[in-house]
């Protein structure tokens, strides 16, 4: 999921570069929201991880 999320920031970033500012923002809105989902997920899994042990 992260790398998806790094995938739509360039994605993002040569959008904007090129000048098509909706691709380059609806791209970072996306990034965004994949960073925020795998961030969530990352928290979850370390307490779950220390939950077990």
């Amino acid at each position: 999921m992260l790398y998806w999320a790094a995938v739509f920031f360039v994605i993002a970033i040569v959008a904007a570069v090129f000048g098509f500012g909706g691709i380059a923002s609806a791209s970072a809105s996306i990034a965004q929201i994949l960073f925020v989902i795998f961030a969530v997920l990352f928290v979850v899994a370390l307490i779950l991880r220390m939950v077990r042990k």
